[in-house]
């Protein structure tokens, strides 16, 4: 686009609504602007694109067989325009309730379950944005915000929203063949791969497993869990799953666990907001619906009475 060269928009406008009108002097009562003005953007237009697009008239305007066709490229360009503009700005955070969570919870934990939201909650509307890393909460941008972490953060109140053991998933064909993984040992002969931006990983699982011989530093690095689960589901190697983000894919028999062996995490996702009371009309329901979610979690559930605190 940079060198592409375009018309100036005024340019545009004062065409698109010259046409519409047929009428400078309307196009210019509409876009409050002297007739002269809008006359002289269109003449600067067709100098622009040497070619007439009116044939002026003593007392209307008529659109040229060039500017007949030209107008309706224009006014899509503006439709287009105002629609982008709307996508990406139109839902204003006091109309729309916006919750940011990170992308692989989003995808795994919080896709599957939100339609009970929308059941009990039908004219709520809300705006779910992903994040990959946990950037800090910007007041402005969002209304509520799931982080990962200890449920420790200065100028917030924070709900916790998981209870997390860490296991390693796999595409089902390394359960066979000559380096078939049957033991923790034998990841030594595996691809590790790492999601970055957890402090508990590898490290701690493998020490937990006093599994031997292993190097836990080595394999690959992604920055979110989704490609760490693609990559091992085609089976380039093991990675490492906390229990909130894989049920999909493990339903899905895309990955499968190969030890009966997890870790329990210290960290775990959480549901954080502003202490000043300052919340968004639906914020209210929304935090009741999903702490209420998250605590009849069959997997939470479990993991809370294996592992109490």
């Amino acid at each position: 686009m940079s060198t592409r060269r375009l018309p100036h928009l005024t340019w545009l406008r004062a065409f698109e609504a010259s046409a519409r009108h047929l009428s400078f002097t309307h196009a210019a009562q509409e876009l409050n602007l002297t007739q002269a003005a809008i006359s002289k953007q269109v003449k600067l237009l067709e100098h622009y694109l040497r070619e007439p697009l009116f044939e002026r008239k003593p007392r209307s305007l008529v659109l040229t067989k060039v500017g007949a066709a030209y107008l309706p490229k224009v006014r899509d360009g503006f439709e287009r325009l105002a629609a982008g503009t709307e996508e990406v700005f139109g839902l204003r955070r006091s109309e729309v309730l916006t919750v940011r969570a990170p992308v692989g919870y989003s995808v795994n934990w919080i896709a599957p379950r939100l339609q009970g939201f929308f059941d009990c909650h039908p004219d709520t509307e809300v705006r779910l944005v992903s994040s990959v890393w946990g950037d800090q909460f910007d007041n402005e941008r969002f209304d509520l915000d799931i982080q990962y972490g200890t449920g420790k953060w200065p100028g917030y109140k924070a709900d916790r929203l998981t209870w997390e053991v860490i296991k390693p998933v796999c595409s089902p064909i390394l359960l066979e063949g000559s380096k078939a993984i049957r033991k923790p040992d034998d990841l030594a002969h595996h691809r590790l791969l790492h999601v970055l931006g957890y402090e508990e990983g590898w490290a701690d699982w493998l020490r937990y497993a006093k599994a031997r011989g292993v190097n836990s530093g080595q394999g690959l690095q992604f920055d979110t869990s989704l490609l760490a689960f693609e990559f091992a589901s085609r089976g380039g190697g093991v990675a490492l799953a906390r229990s909130s983000m894989c049920g999909v894919e493990i339903e899905r028999g895309r990955l499968v666990e190969p030890f009966e062996l997890e870790a329990p995490l210290q960290e775990a996702f959480y549901l954080i907001a502003p202490e000043a009371d300052r919340d968004h009309p639906d914020a209210q329901n929304f935090r009741e619906w999903l702490i209420e979610t998250s605590e009849n979690d069959l997997e939470n559930k479990r993991i809370r009475e294996t592992y109490p605190a």
